[in-house]
């Protein structure tokens, strides 16, 4: 049965398409899928990286600082070339570490975070000149030690657990127990022993959640991060010269759902910035980001290996799933189920009308779907198959060796 309606998902306005086909980077899909050489693959468009970061920071009062989260997404050529947008760059692991580091991140605009950083890891932090967001008391003494041993000190900041929540976030990583960060009412107490072991304390960081598209509830967690980093700051071992609010802008994943309004975030963040100037004179304000700088820039590309119709439902088998995008699986983090934005790549604009088809992979389990009963253009063998807003949390977030499968391919254009 062929159904005319347009296919309902959440916005894909940056992306244009030309005969039919989808454009990514400037170039027609097949084009770029021959280019590549094989499927499944993901491409990020740098232009869409640019003029993401370019909103941003016409949105947002000029001082702050604009820091890129890679845990979103690591792949070195993009990460050189965010490194050259943003203004530093924050990482979760020695790994990270240097794959910034190689992409000529500056080493005093770069930050560590995580809540378990081994000796290792710190000691390879202090000697690379970075600053590490200690979360727990056990590793002021291995700072300190690292810090005598290579004659360099070691910069600091403390990561706080907040006592209140950002509300209506897809991920909450403040508030309540949680193994991120020190716990507020724990900080002063850290603080003197930062004080004691002579380390050289910058300021806090503190993260209150993730995939928030309410400015108001935005709003709302950066005015109570800043009262908390002001009542904190009574009890720092020097004045703070570094604030981290965090990040928590989301993006438009589901149908319903709209791109975040920046324009009371902005203004918020004018007025603390004002704040800040007398209260906190010496100290740069940061946010740190990630999917919102590069997840509406990449999409994922499979091809459609086999049409079967099972019961009168069509699904579409692709030589891609969950092992390369488990978050589009629904496998990583959803409690419903909900579909990405999805289309026939090279059927943007079918000329029969589109059908209720389901995208599926190759492996062998019922949770391998990429789309479930998607109004699809009607794709045959050797289709494109594109995945929208998968350039956050892909190829680094799944299971790539799982079932043995060949690993994706990541590409910049």
């Amino acid at each position: 049965m062929t159904d005319r309606k347009t296919p309902e998902h959440a916005p894909i306005a940056q992306f244009q398409s030309a005969d039919g086909e989808l454009l990514i980077g400037g170039q027609p899909l097949s084009r770029l899928a021959a280019r590549v050489g094989r499927t499944p693959f993901y491409a990020y468009d740098r232009r869409l990286l640019d003029a993401r970061v370019a909103t941003l920071r016409a949105a947002l009062p000029a001082s702050i600082k604009l820091h890129y989260a890679m845990k979103a997404n690591p792949m070195p050529a993009l990460v050189c070339h965010m490194a050259r947008l943003v203004d530093g760059i924050d990482v979760a692991s020695a790994g990270e570490l240097m794959v910034a580091l190689d992409a000529g991140a500056n080493p005093q605009e770069i930050s560590f975070a995580g809540p378990g950083k081994t000796d290792a890891e710190l000691r390879q932090a202090v000697a690379a000149g970075i600053m590490v967001n200690i979360e727990s008391p056990r590793e002021v003494p291995i700072l300190d030690a690292a810090s005598a041993e290579l004659g360099l000190p070691a910069r600091v900041s403390v990561r706080v657990n907040p006592d209140f929540e950002l509300k209506a976030s897809g991920m909450k990583m403040g508030g309540g127990p949680k193994q991120f960060g020190v716990d507020a009412e724990a900080v002063p107490e850290l603080l003197q022993a930062i004080g004691r072991a002579g380390l050289a304390f910058e300021g806090f960081h503190l993260f209150a959640g993730s995939q928030n598209l309410r400015p108001e509830a935005i709003v709302e967690a950066q005015r109570k991060c800043f009262d908390l980093a002001l009542r904190l700051a009574e009890h720092a071992p020097s004045p703070v010269r570094f604030l981290n609010l965090g990040g928590g802008f989301g993006i438009p994943y589901f149908p319903g759902e709209q791109p975040l309004d920046l324009a009371p975030i902005g203004d918020n963040l004018a007025t603390i910035v004002a704040e800040a100037a007398d209260k906190l004179p010496d100290a740069e304000i940061v946010l740190e980001l990630g999917r919102y700088f590069v997840g509406e820039a990449g999409i994922y590309v499979a091809r459609v290996l086999d049409r079967k119709i099972s019961r009168g439902q069509t699904f579409l088998v692709t030589d891609g799933g969950l092992h390369h995008h488990l978050s589009a699986s629904g496998n990583f983090g959803q409690v419903i189920r909900k579909n990405y934005p999805v289309a026939i790549g090279n059927r943007m604009t079918p000329p029969d009308g589109v059908e209720p088809a389901s995208v599926v992979g190759p492996l062998c389990t019922p949770l391998d779907l990429l789309g479930d009963k998607m109004p699809l253009g009607h794709a045959q063998e050797g289709d494109l198959v594109v995945v929208f807003q998968s350039g956050a949390y892909g190829a680094s977030a799944s299971p790539q060796r799982f079932l043995g499968h060949p690993e994706v391919v990541e590409v910049l254009v």
